[in-house]
């Protein structure tokens, strides 16, 4: 077996003939000559020392050595192209490439104004932010998928190192016509008693409630989970329920979809943001500067060194 001897473009060729099912198929794609699509699966079969496909009158299929090229040759191929999109970014000037997960709160509240601040600043460095929950984000940082992350308190923190970024203050939001819509505060005690919308059970808000439910020895009228705030206030104004929500998050929607927000008593709805990182000291230097942006706003953190 002689692994060397693989090229891109036999790999690419191979992706496409097991996308298309056969080898003309491939080649067209590939927009080569059916010989010399041939011969580049054949070479690749020499390569690895074993059949890839097997030939039947109907076209091809994998056997188990193909299969198992198919995903490595995908996983290959995707890392060329995230190469040729690193690459490309320094020939344009671009200096580094920070990788940032954040759970939905910091997203939705915070981050477009003052990650637009910080790319007018710095347009030599390019932000790839996604959007998981606070879970995801921990894993994601423990993994190396990102270099840093935000994640709500109360979330395991698996061992990284964190800092304060921002105060979360949750409220109870109801349609204007609700029973407890003249209510300035409530308990969440009281507002078991309703339906709730709800996002889904793996978030830190979700979690959060199921365990201020817990406390209270009630049970949770759960009817709808979806997947963002947008579509929990929507649910809201339909009259399909209540919920807990972030104040800046749903205090764009009070007018626009006829909500009310009440003040929740409990000092559980008030949570912390966190900056989590494996190190946040040996961040590289892109990925500092981004931190000490995101905190310098906050009063009472510390810049990472």
């Amino acid at each position: 077996m002689n692994l060397h001897r693989l090229d891109l473009v036999s790999l690419s060729l191979f992706t496409l003939v097991v996308r298309s099912g056969s080898i003309s198929k491939g080649a067209e794609l590939a927009h080569l000559a059916v010989g010399a699509a041939s011969k580049r699966i054949a070479d690749l079969e020499a390569a690895v020392g074993t059949e890839l496909f097997e030939r039947h009158s109907r076209g091809i299929t994998l056997t188990a050595a193909g299969d198992a090229l198919q995903r490595h040759a995908q996983r290959i191929l995707n890392d060329v192209d995230q190469l040729s999109a690193d690459l490309s970014d320094y020939a344009a000037g671009v200096v580094g490439v920070v990788r940032l997960w954040a759970n939905t709160s910091a997203i939705t509240q915070f981050l477009p104004a003052e990650i637009a601040a910080f790319t007018a600043a710095n347009p030599e460095i390019r932000i790839e932010l996604e959007e998981q929950n606070s879970e995801q984000v921990a894993l994601a940082v423990v993994d190396g998928q990102a270099d840093f992350g935000i994640l709500a308190d109360q979330m395991p923190t698996l061992g990284l190192q964190t800092t304060f970024y921002r105060r979360d203050q949750l409220v109870l939001v109801v349609p204007t016509s609700h029973p407890l819509a003249r209510r300035k505060s409530i308990s969440f005690d009281e507002a078991l008693d309703f339906d709730f919308v709800s996002l889904a059970r793996d978030t830190s808000l979700a979690k959060r409630l199921q365990l201020a439910t817990d406390a209270s020895g009630k049970r949770l009228k759960l009817r709808i989970q979806v997947r963002s705030f947008d579509a929990m206030c929507l649910m809201v104004a339909a009259g399909l329920g209540i919920a807990v929500l972030p104040d800046a998050a749903v205090r764009p929607h009070l007018r626009s979809m006829g909500l009310h927000k009440i003040a929740l008593s409990e000092d559980w709805a008030e949570r912390q943001l966190l900056i989590c990182a494996r190190d946040l000291g040996a961040l590289p230097k892109p990925a500092r500067l981004l931190v000490n942006h995101l905190i310098g706003a906050a009063p009472g953190t510390t810049k990472a060194a």
